[in-house]
């Protein structure tokens, strides 16, 4: 019975969207052939900076002393940026001002997919909904654009839908085939139905119990937080003046020569590394600020009503191994209703997403029912060889999605993605909601408001086709000439070309002699990520002002591995210190517009605060903590008392470095002093330099239980008992950490 319903259910959606969407693949055959020819017309655009961008401190003069902008865009996040590229490329003069960082908030925790939406697809057939439809038909053609105007950061991936029902296969197979159907020309790769055997070899982590088979469809996959900043660095290369870590203070606004009404006319500013104010005047201010809407539409008028919903998303980041390095999993009906991904992300495994309603904040916090909700759902899907342990988690995030809703609505699940443009009464333009795939055609639509509301004079966008920072001179094999002509790391060179595209050059150059036989150049941040040193140098150059911009954006190692971002930590500030002239010693705290001086260790301290909070090491505290109960059998307990009072060899009930280096000392082992300050003090829950028992049973209890997973210590004194010292010196580096 719910096999022919379902099957019934497709056919009708089916044949009734058939029609449109014959006619929609037409007029796109029309507009897209319209557009392509007004490109080839106007030639390639002159691109003012294409060797060497303008300094930050150039970018704010050119702020502060514009006359007057055609376009001011707040926001730069993936909408604002993309409406700034938009703009200057259609020669208008362009400011852009983001209050934080490029992609601090929501477009750099993403579930990174570039994609149209296969469960807007499975409503828009269900429920007979054309707008859905539409949604995932531009979806799809935006897919297809980003693809290819930023093949260095982006690529096609196969994401694996498992069957464990024999009726739920046409079904299915069905939905994914008119997945493939509305993407038209534009289709990645053809889906296709895998048996049991053949889903079980590509994806062998998978539950065999009752698997019927799988089907296997194509959608993108990008480094967001990198896509993002090649929006908005190609924007300032084509002479957009754009400025992060500066704020709206206020909005400025004049009366209209003839109805006397007051317009919006820029913005009040203030740069929050300097606390310098200045104004930014602009025909059109353009309000682009994601889940932070309403806030500067409040600026304009304090009575306008709020029209975005904030609902949160969490991701965890697990070792690679859970998943194979190039299929993805989804499972379309979780628990509750939500659909959750799992998929391979810079050789780690990115699980999520979680929508829960939430408050907008700046700095949104991962918490830990949502983290064991994607794990519980995980488990679900995974053989039971594979046990998913609550310490696997290497780092964790929580985005706030800006969606567009009705202010009563309590429901965001059932929220469309989709996007409004609105104009108020006082001209400002605002963009709302929206995905992170259909950027580019909400900021085309955008402008299009825009000009026609404020009579700017410019043509159509000309931003499809357009090549992104990197991109025009990447190809598959440029890390091959990255190790030949600079002797860099194989692993290393594919990582910069991945990440830099064809600007990877200029970070090669950069890479300091590391005085050993290979490699030439290229001293890591940490030893298991190709992450290097020059590259906190070339992110200063992409405007990167802080610690946390190196780790989270310019690099991901804040969201791949949170210790090993924490580890690196100090020779990033170290780096940047030199490059940005920062002081050893806290000189002065600016109070009003005086200049202030940044100290390395309080900003060594903010990065620390950020993992802590927002990358999830606060939620991995938590696993270990004063209250945390020993769930261990009397012979168990036995057993790790043995095993501790071979270290506390005078019965004090707690051991220290002292203690632990005296026993490897015996071993002929050598531990750095600081290093094994480090691993005591990861399990050190009364910070008094001392592990006392009770503690050292708390850490094995959470151990086994999977709340804690590679724990150094647990491991060093195991091996220890074991009598390993035979076999050579005890390795305690970190084998995936564990958040």
């Amino acid at each position: 019975m719910a096999f022919r319903k379902a099957v019934k259910g497709t056919l009708i959606g089916g044949g009734a969207i058939a029609t449109a969407f014959g006619l929609s693949q037409f007029f796109e055959y029309r507009n897209n052939q319209a557009r392509l020819a007004y490109v080839e017309a106007q030639g390639e655009l002159k691109v003012p900076f294409k060797d060497a961008l303008p300094t930050r401190e150039e970018q704010l003069s050119t702020l502060r002393n514009t006359e007057v902008f055609d376009v001011l865009v707040v926001g730069g996040g993936a909408t604002g940026s993309g409406c700034a590229l938009d703009a200057v490329t259609r020669n208008l003069k362009t400011a852009l001002v983001e209050r934080s960082d490029f992609s601090s908030g929501t477009s750099s925790r993403s579930t990174k997919l570039i994609h149209g939406g296969v469960r807007y697809l499975q409503k828009a057939i269900m429920k007979l909904d054309y707008e859905q439809y539409m949604m995932v038909k531009e979806a799809l053609h935006e897919r297809a654009n980003l693809l290819n105007i930023a093949p260095h950061l982006s690529a096609p991936l196969p994401i694996m839908l498992p069957v464990y029902k024999w009726w739920q296969l046409p079904y299915y197979w069905a939905g994914i085939k008119m997945y493939d159907l509305v993407a038209g020309s534009q289709c990645l790769k053809s889906s296709y139905v895998l048996s049991k055997s053949k889903a079980l070899e590509l994806f062998p982590m998978l539950k065999k119990d009752k698997l019927v088979g799988a089907i296997v469809y194509y959608d993108g996959q990008h480094n967001d937080a990198r896509m993002n900043l090649a929006i908005a660095l190609t924007a300032a290369r084509h002479g957009a003046a754009i400025a992060n870590y500066t704020e709206v203070v206020h909005l400025l606004k004049k009366p209209d020569p003839k109805t006397g009404q007051e317009k919006v006319c820029g913005a009040h500013c203030r740069d929050i590394i300097t606390g310098q104010e200045f104004d930014v005047r602009a025909r059109c201010v353009i309000n682009a600020t994601g889940p932070f809407t309403d806030s500067l539409r409040k600026m304009d008028n304090q009575k306008t009503a709020n029209i975005c919903q904030p609902s949160a998303g969490v991701h965890i980041v697990i070792p690679g191994y859970y998943s194979p390095d190039n299929m993805g999993l989804l499972d379309p009906a979780t628990s509750d209703g939500r659909v959750i991904f799992f998929l391979p992300w810079e050789k780690m495994t990115v699980a999520g997403t979680t929508d829960t309603p939430t408050e907008v904040t700046a700095h949104p916090i991962p918490v830990e029912d949502d983290i064991n909700f994607i794990l519980s759902e995980v488990r679900n899907y995974l053989s039971p060889d594979v046990e998913v342990r609550r310490g696997d988690v290497l780092a964790a995030w929580s985005g706030i999605r800006p969606l567009v809703t009705d202010p009563n609505s309590k429901d965001t699940q059932s929220i469309c993605r989709n996007h409004i443009v609105n104009i108020s009464d006082s001209g400002l333009i605002t963009i709302a909601g929206g995905k992170w795939t259909t950027y580019r055609s909400m900021a085309e639509e955008t402008l299009d408001a825009a000009i026609k509301a404020h009579n700017l004079s410019a043509g159509p966008s000309r931003t499809v086709g357009l090549m992104l920072d990197g991109g025009k001179d990447w190809t598959p094999t440029l890390y091959i000439r990255l190790v030949q002509d600079y002797g860099l790391e194989n692993e290393v060179a594919q990582h910069l070309a991945a990440t830099y595209g064809g600007r990877a050059f200029e970070v090669a150059k950069m890479a300091k002699v590391t005085g050993k036989r290979w490699p030439i150049v290229g001293k890591r941040l940490v030893s298991e990520f190709p992450y290097i040193e020059s590259e906190v140098q070339y992110a200063v150059k992409e405007y990167a002002c802080t610690a946390i911009d190196v780790i989270a954006r310019r690099t991901r190692l804040g969201f791949l591995n949170v210790q090993a971002a924490d580890e690196a930590l100090p020779r990033i500030v170290e780096i940047m210190g030199n490059e940005l002239q920062w002081t050893e010693q806290k000189k002065k705290v600016f109070t009003d517009c005086v200049f202030g001086f940044v100290c390395l260790q309080e900003e060594l301290e903010a990065a620390k605060k950020y993992l802590h909070l927002e990358m999830g090491y606060k939620a991995r505290s938590e696993q270990l903590s004063k209250t945390t109960e020993i769930s261990l059998t009397a012979p168990e307990i036995a057993r790790y008392k043995k095993r501790f009072y071979k270290f506390d060899k005078e019965s004090k009930g707690f051991i220290t470095t002292v203690d632990v280096q005296q026993v490897l000392e015996k071993l002929s082992i050598q531990i750095d002093e600081n290093a094994l300050h480090e691993i005591l003090n990861e399990v050190d829950l009364n910070k008094n330099g001392q592990v006392e028992l009770d503690e050292f049973l708390q850490l094995m209890s959470a151990v086994q239980r999977g709340q804690i997973s590679d724990s150094r210590l647990a491991i060093l004194m195991k091996t220890v008992e074991e009598g390993l010292d035979l076999r050579g010196p005890v390795s305690v580096d970190r084998s995936g950490g564990g958040v």
